[in-house]
């Protein structure tokens, strides 16, 4: 995620801490982007239970009461924060071409998943769901929806352009790419990297009789 401006002082890590006066659109801002970053590190350094509304007023330099007339619970905090860093840190790149599009997506997918702190926020938010129903509704409503779609444009964009043919179930086609890589992230805990992305996408062009890239 972006890191908010920061000022004099110091957090709880001994980096610099922001300070935040007023409500003027800048400031606000400022203050929201602070809050949003110390909820990625919070949850990062001491796991779900670990957070607090309190902790991340503190690192984030902000007042309890600031957080409040945002957000409700610590789980908002958090699913905000990682919408905010699935928007900045998750781009599907368009290279023209099916076979570089779907290995540079799912490297950059597993990467995100697997070894940031985005990462970390998307496992607690996951395992939340299985407790909250309501909250369950909200995630699958506000992130899955928009990740399955994310998770397809590369085979929608090969499509249009021809090198898929029209009416392939891109649903089931991209569960068969992204599944395996969801599953080792949240199950097994089982390395998901390039190589092992690599071989979900030779898997898929050879099963649509595509030729697979030559390896870097």
């Amino acid at each position: 995620m972006a890191r908010a401006t920061q000022t004099a002082g110091t957090s709880g890590t001994g980096r610099p801490a922001p300070r935040h006066h007023g409500n003027r659109h800048g400031r606000s801002e400022q203050a929201r982007l602070a809050v949003l970053n110390a909820a990625d590190d919070l949850l990062a350094e001491k796991g779900f239970a670990g957070v607090t509304m309190e902790g991340i007023a503190t690192r984030a330099g902000v007042a309890k009461q600031t957080i409040y007339r945002w957000w409700s619970t610590k789980t908002d905090v958090l699913m905000d924060a990682f919408l905010q860093d699935v928007a900045e840190d998750l781009p599907v790149r368009d290279r023209g071409d099916l076979a570089l599009d779907l290995r540079s997506y799912l490297g950059d997918l597993a990467g995100f998943l697997s070894a940031s702190d985005a990462g970390a926020v998307f496992k607690a938010l996951v395992a939340q769901a299985q407790h909250d129903p309501a909250f369950g509704r909200d995630f699958r409503s506000r992130y899955l929806d928009d990740q399955r779609r994310r998770d397809r444009l590369p085979l929608e964009r090969a499509m249009a352009r021809g090198e898929l043919p029209p009416g392939l179930d891109l649903t089931a086609e991209t569960d068969q790419l992204t599944g395996p890589l969801y599953y080792r992230v949240l199950v097994t805990d089982e390395p998901v990297g390039q190589e092992f992305t690599d071989r979900l996408v030779d898997a898929f062009l050879h099963r649509h009789g595509l030729t697979p890239p030559a390896n870097d």
